[in-house]
């Protein structure tokens, strides 16, 4: 779930503290795998939140978005021009739809979080390319997420490659650090910028979500009147890619990744 700028300190985790977090992100990445199979044409979000919830529940966990910040449903389920936050309810997805799926999860103490794009049926080359290059962006954006770089170099890697590949970077919503709370200091740019500075020096036991969202068109945004659904203003389509991730000695620890997933 994509955060508008927490302030404070940075909790550096202990390897319990990410043992922890990887029940949480276990789950989480099991409900996108569950969601992954039942995205198809005829399909109401309503029924995605609903399958999303009880599963999260079946494993102990409670989901972390329902009643945070007033959110009132479990899961955000984005539509086509809807970048974020979609509210579950009536809406039915067709055939050529791309759905965008944020998931968090909450267990012993500890938050995960992760999005994916989905295409519904057959889709248009334009949006596979989309859902492609966005998730690249993701992870040429990790390859800085290691000891001694600083946030600023994530923001900068996804940036330059989804604007190289001729989309646009939304600015309003960004990732953030987490943990015991869903939304917790660094904040996580996917975007360069003089207010941000070269952000938080990374070190070990950092966890954040990072997660690029990208536009076909325009990078400009509204909010909906029901205060949460943020869409383009331009009506073009949104992809959104998220991962939580552990800072180590070494290389980055995808805590969501899905196994069959390729890297």
């Amino acid at each position: 779930m994509g955060a508008f700028g927490p302030g404070g300190g940075i909790e550096i985790k202990s390897e319990k503290g990410i043992g922890r977090m990887r029940e949480a992100c276990g789950i989480v990445r099991d409900t996108l795998k569950l969601l992954r199979t039942l995205v198809r044409p005829g399909v109401s979000t309503a029924s995605l939140d609903k399958e999303a919830e009880g599963f999260i529940r079946s494993k102990g966990a409670i989901p972390s978005f329902l009643h945070y910040n007033g959110y009132p449903k479990s899961i955000c389920t984005s539509v086509n021009d809807q970048v974020v936050h979609g509210i579950p309810g009536a809406t039915v997805i067709r055939e050529g739809d791309i759905v965008s799926v944020d998931v968090g999860a909450f267990i012993n103490g500890y938050h995960g979080d992760a999005a994916r794009t989905f295409a519904v049926g057959e889709i248009s080359e334009d949006a596979q390319r989309l859902i492609r290059i966005t998730r690249e962006s993701f992870f040429k954006g990790i390859e800085f997420a290691r000891k001694g770089y600083y946030i600023s170099d994530i923001s900068r890697a996804v940036q330059k490659h989804a604007e190289g590949e001729g989309y646009s970077v939304v600015r309003e919503l960004i990732g953030h650090g987490i943990g015991h709370n869903m939304h917790e200091p660094p904040d996580v740019p996917n975007f360069a910028d003089p207010r941000y500075g070269r952000g938080a020096r990374l070190k070990p036991g950092m966890t954040i979500a990072i997660e690029p969202m990208i536009n076909m068109g325009s990078r400009e945004v509204a909010t909906r009147a029901d205060g949460w659904t943020v869409v383009t203003r331009d009506g073009s389509l949104s992809a959104h890619y998220e991962n939580t991730i552990a800072i180590t000695e070494g290389a980055p620890l995808i805590l969501t990744l899905e196994e069959e997933e390729d890297v």
